[in-house]
């Protein structure tokens, strides 16, 4: 399998190279040549495999020969070592929960994923390698978990100050070794530029070896395709499931992982519609309404973890489709969810359901409910992306009482923070990378 640059001014490279690469040289994301198509048998039994069997077949047309299938297998089965439950919480909306993993957010799978597979790529390599990822939230963690104390890595987290929960910040901040922290005075998308900069800087390309970590590399991304599968094989024998494949809403910041959802459907994966639900930062929601893709600036919200106003991974969903809006637009559709709505339907599924819903899955659950009552007999699930732990402040003013803390998180809440405070702007960065 190749990959070509979404901006096409760039040769094609093997996965091996777009792992390490992260982006392409021409400031592209990297794509695959062809989108490999599952067997029908395979998905029709799909039931009869194990979560490691179903990663393994998913990934290794994508991979191609570049790892050792037994090398492979062993990957995949250590980055879907967790339970990835699919909770059914009413009559039509099921939640496929993402955070029983070490960070407790969904990016641990392909955190996981990536960290072994250049692990592999670069247990040759003389030249020290420095990751450098930006974060909304739970990428840093899941990044700086999968990568530390990994011998012959640093890593180097850029998250705009403030705008991340304080479980967040513990979790980016505290482990030390390997893991370096930058928190940036600005956004989210300030982070992103400093980051998307520092590939496109000659310098410090010729006197650093650096990758992304962010869901721009395709060692990222294209994993995060498991879960949908384990989830359909989990959606048969749900009492949510319908007779066809399901509606499945997103929380949707930067599009990566509705992007690998996507790309899932269109290589076999049943699934009737996508819904990309959005805070504040709704661009993708205009461009569904006006057909222009218009960046904005991001503005903060209590699903942090979104607030993107230019997300990297929405061109790769156009190459998907091949940019024909409307095949787009027959399976896509968008929703915005404000602050005050969140609130709300936190603390009303949890009145009627018992169930806790951290911000970003209850923006994924409203625009779901949202969806389905515009089509009756529809059913569907939401990805609930974060522990609500992450979230206490709005989720505990939200349903009245204090949420249990998991033990992983209580060894970390006492730990000093460890952060380089620092502007937005490149010069400094560029002076920390090269000290």
């Amino acid at each position: 399998m190749n990959y070509y640059s979404t901006n096409r001014q760039s040769p094609a490279v093997g996965f091996k190279e777009a792992s390490i690469k992260g982006q392409a040289p021409d400031k592209g994301l990297y794509f695959p040549e062809t989108l490999p198509q599952l067997d029908k048998e395979f998905i029709s039994g799909i039931e009869n495999y194990s979560n490691e069997e179903i990663a393994f077949r998913v990934i290794k047309p994508y991979v191609g020969n570049e790892i050792p299938e037994e090398k492979l297998f062993r990957i995949v089965s250590e980055t879907v070592n967790f339970p990835i439950p699919l909770v059914t919480i009413s009559e039509s909306i099921a939640s496929l929960e993402l955070f029983h993993g070490p960070t407790l957010a969904f990016k641990d799978i392909g955190a996981r994923f990536m960290s072994r597979c250049l692990g592999y790529f670069l247990k040759d390599n003389s030249k020290k390698v420095t990751v450098l990822v930006a974060t909304s939230g739970d990428t840093g963690g899941a990044v700086a978990n999968g990568f530390y104390d990994v011998e012959g890595v640093e890593v180097v987290i850029l998250y705009p100050s403030g705008k991340v929960s304080p479980v967040q910040e513990k979790q980016l901040t505290t482990l030390g070794k390997n893991i370096h922290t930058l928190e940036v005075e600005g956004t989210f998308d300030d982070c992103q530029q400093l980051v998307k900069t520092a590939f496109m800087d000659k310098e410090l390309n010729q006197r650093l070896f650096l990758t992304s970590a962010n869901s721009i590399n395709v060692a990222r991304w294209l994993p995060q395709q498991f879960y949908y599968f384990f989830a359909y094989k989990q959606w048969l024998h749900n009492p949510s499931s319908g007779d066809k494949g399901p509606v499945i809403s997103v929380p949707s910041g930067n599009f990566g992982n509705i992007c690998a959802g996507m790309l899932a459907m269109q290589t076999g994966l049943p699934v009737q519609h996508f819904i990309a639900a959005c805070n504040a930062n709704d661009i993708v929601s205009e461009y569904l309404e006006t057909q222009n893709l218009k960046p904005k600036q991001a503005v903060p919200t209590l699903s942090n973890a979104m607030d993107v106003g230019n997300p990297s991974n929405f061109v790769r969903i156009l190459e998907i489709f091949n940019q024909q809006f409307p095949e787009l637009k027959n399976k896509l559709s968008s929703a915005t969810i404000s602050d005050t709505e969140t609130i709300a339907v936190i603390r009303e599924v949890y009145r009627q359901y018992n169930y806790i819903l951290d911000p970003h899955g209850a923006v994924g659950y409203l625009a779901l409910q949202r969806y389905l009552q515009e089509h009756p007999g529809q059913k569907g699930m939401v990805l609930e992306t974060a522990h609500p732990v992450k979230f206490p402040e709005a989720v505990e003013k939200s349903i009245g009482r204090p949420i249990e803390i998991p033990s992983s998180v209580q060894a970390i809440m006492n730990k000093e923070k460890q952060a380089v405070m620092t502007g937005a702007d490149f010069r400094s960065l560029k002076e920390y990378l090269l000290k």
